[in-house]
C-alpha cells in the first residue's frame, strides 16, 4: 500500500473535485425532491380527485424500482424518444425522481400523525383548508419528519455513487480513477474516499439529533 504516492496533492485535489460534484448533485437533489415530495404528500393527504390516486401510483412504482435502472433510464432509455440531458442533468433528475417518491412517505406520515382534531380546530377559527394544512399541520409534522427526512438524505448522498455508471465525475468515479494508477493506491484511495462519505453524513446525523432535540 502505497499512501505517500496515493496522497499526492495531485490526487487528492482530484478526489476533492469529484466530492464537490457529489455535494452539488445530493444538495440540488435534495432540494428538489422535498418540494416535489410535498407536492405528492399533500396531494396524496387531501384526496385531491383524480391526482391523488394518480400521485399514489406514480410514488408505488418508483418506489419499488432500482435507483440505477433510473439512473440508466433517464440518460440512456430517454434519448431513444428524443429526450436527451448532460451527464450531469441526467444524474440530478434520476436522483429527484426517486428521491421523491421517498421523500413523499416521509412526509406524508407526518401529516397522518398529526391529530385530526387539529384540522377541525383550524376550520373552526375561520381558517381554509389549505391555510390550516400551512400554519398548523404541516409545521408540526415537519418537526416529527426530521429524524427519518435526514436518513433519507443522507441515503440520497451515499446513492450518488450510483452515478459512476453514467461517468459523472463525481467522488467515486474519481477515486476509480486515481486508483487504476497503481495497484498500491486501491486500500489508500477507497480510505480516503470512505472518510469524505463519512464525515458529511456524520455531520448531518448530529445535525439531525441536536434538531430533533430542540424541537422534542
Amino acid at each position: 500500500m502505497d499512501f505517500v504516492g496515493a496522497y499526492s496533492a495531485d490526487n487528492v485535489l482530484y478526489l476533492l473535485k469529484g466530492f464537490l460534484i457529489t455535494l452539488e448533485v445530493a444538495f440540488i437533489s435534495i432540494v428538489l425532491s422535498f418540494l416535489i415530495g410535498c407536492i405528492l404528500a399533500i396531494v396524496r393527504y387531501a384526496r385531491i380527485p383524480v391526482l391523488a390516486p394518480l400521485a399514489a401510483t406514480t410514488v408505488e412504482i418508483i418506489r419499488n424500482l432500482p435507483l440505477l435502472l433510473i439512473i440508466l433510464f433517464v440518460y440512456l432509455a430517454l434519448p431513444e424518444i428524443g429526450i436527451k440531458f448532460s451527464i450531469m442533468a441526467s444524474a440530478i433528475i434520476a436522483l429527484t425522481v426517486f428521491e421523491s417518491a421517498m421523500v413523499s412517505e416521509i412526509i406524508r406520515s407526518g401529516l397522518t400523525s398529526i391529530d385530526k382534531g387539529q384540522i377541525e380546530a383550524g376550520r373552526s377559527s375561520g381558517l381554509s383548508y389549505i391555510q390550516t394544512l400551512w400554519h398548523i399541520v404541516l409545521p408540526q409534522a415537519l418537526r416529527r419528519m426530521v429524524p427519518p427526512m435526514v436518513g433519507q438524505f443522507i441515503s440520497l448522498l451515499k446513492d450518488t455513487s450510483l452515478t459512476v455508471v453514467i461517468a459523472l465525475p463525481e467522488l467515486m468515479h474519481n477515486a476509480n480513477i486515481v486508483k487504476g494508477h497503481a495497484t498500491s493506491f486501491v486500500m489508500p484511495i477507497f480510505i480516503l474516499t470512505a472518510v469524505f462519505y463519512f464525515t458529511v453524513n456524520y455531520l448531518l446525523s448530529i445535525y439531525s439529533k441536536r434538531l430533533e432535540v430542540k424541537h422534542a
